[in-house]
């Protein structure tokens, strides 16, 4: 099982965008790679380590606790990282 975390808080403007990329990208692909895939949320505001790490760079998406990528997310590169697992 892959696990990407969306970590952000709310009133983030890139946050949502984020979000809808990284579920966007796992719908689209084969079945086999998609239906071992875990999206979870997380938000800097609860949580005071998440604050210390991220409260600058996010929205982060983290695959399999991995940096992939903060503040803007690639469809093709998200893609591509986990077609390639």
């Amino acid at each position: 099982m892959t696990t990407i975390t969306v970590i952000g808080k709310q009133g983030c403007h890139l946050c949502p965008t984020a979000l809808g990329i990284v579920e966007e990208v796992v719908a689209g692909l084969p079945d086999e790679i998609g239906d071992d895939i875990e999206i979870v949320e997380r938000s800097i505001e609860d949580d005071p380590v998440l604050y210390d790490l991220w409260w600058e760079k996010i929205p982060v998406v983290l695959i399999d606790d991995e940096v992939h990528a903060h503040w803007r997310v690639s469809p093709d590169k998200l893609r591509q990282r986990l077609e390639n697992r």
